[in-house]
């Protein structure tokens, strides 16, 4: 699993806590996708389960870290849902819980990882949060979610919750240089596109990656002065909900152009489709778009079995009679 520097803060903080035993039962780590929360959890859990710590290090030769590492390690728990589901029920939850309530096999800590809360179904988050209340010995949970405001507020309560913000722009470029062979403005750009969070910048940034987010950019530009539907083919593929937001990232970009914010643009590697777009908009009309196309990725998100190709389809036409509204504007 990659380690990336900017875990090091955190880390050190977190296992200081353990140390001076000032650490919280249960963290909550509030991370946007790409900032590694995953790993930070990873390095946690080897140290608190570690048998010979090394300071802040877990030694890496105990009968507990070797077990660590091939990932058969009886006393960490992974709660996640199952493959192909996109929720996480209350029987899996109850099952770790009578797990915990036994003697740890390795007569060490008991950790539980749960890299995606959001995906707990009410009943399952209930269920957790009677175990967070009165937690068994020796036993510590990581959770980990994108929108911790989404999750219970009881279960948020319960928890220590630990912002990993984003490193400065300028050490995230610089971690992108050594990682990347992008250019300096596509690498601006995928930095942020991706909120500041570098490895979802670099991931952006693979070839294939990157080619499709052009695609999406050229079909809007030839929508803009033609058939809106050539952006159909470009959208209805496997990450349509990833397309979409890029095509959102452009509308907003818009946005902020017709307001005054052209400074600050995510896409600012694309500014002359961003000044086309505004150019043929209003912000009425930019802003019931962008709203019209959230509601439209939510819903590929959220609603089973949906129909993608129509979904698109139906968005489309909606947007064709209104969009351009204004051909021709000049942006003071």
């Amino acid at each position: 699993m990659n380690w990336y520097p900017w875990l090091n803060p955190p880390y050190r903080e977190i296992i200081a806590r353990h140390q001076a035993e000032r650490a919280h039962h249960a963290l909550l780590l509030h991370a946007l996708p790409g900032m590694g929360d995953e790993a930070l959890a990873w390095g946690i859990s080897r140290w608190l389960i570690c048998q010979q710590r090394d300071g802040l290090k877990s030694c890496g030769l105990c009968h507990s870290c070797n077990l660590m590492r091939a990932g058969t390690h009886p006393d960490w728990h992974l709660l996640t849902a199952e493959k192909g589901k996109a929720t996480l029920g209350v029987d899996a939850v109850r099952s770790l819980s009578e797990k915990l309530w036994q003697h740890a096999r390795q007569g060490g800590a008991k950790v539980v990882w749960l890299p995606d809360a959001g995906q707990l179904t009410e009943a399952a988050a209930s269920a957790l949060l009677k175990i967070l209340e009165e937690p068994p010995a020796r036993t510590w949970f990581m959770l980990a979610s994108a929108q911790p405001e989404r999750l219970l507020a009881t279960l948020r309560s319960r928890c220590l919750r630990w912002y990993l913000a984003p490193p400065p722009q300028v050490e995230s470029l610089r971690w992108l240089q050594k990682n990347s062979e992008a250019d300096l403005n596509a690498r601006n750009a995928a930095l942020r596109l991706s909120g500041g969070a570098p490895a979802a910048a670099l991931s952006l940034l693979e070839p294939g990656i990157w080619q499709q987010r052009q695609q999406v950019c050229q079909a809007l530009s030839a929508a803009l002065s033609g058939d809106i539907f050539v952006l159909l083919p470009v959208l209805n593929q496997d990450n349509a909900v990833q397309r979409i937001d890029w095509l959102c990232q452009l509308l907003m970009d818009a946005l902020k152009l017709l307001q005054g914010g052209g400074a600050s643009l995510s896409n600012c590697d694309q500014q002359v489709l961003v000044l086309q777009i505004a150019s043929r908009s209003t912000v009425a009309l930019l802003d019931h778009s962008l709203r019209q196309w959230i509601t439209c990725r939510d819903r590929l998100l959220h609603v089973n079995a949906v129909n993608r190709e129509l979904l698109l389809t139906e968005r489309l036409l909606s947007g064709e009679q209104a969009w351009p509204a204004v051909a021709g504007r000049s942006i003071s």
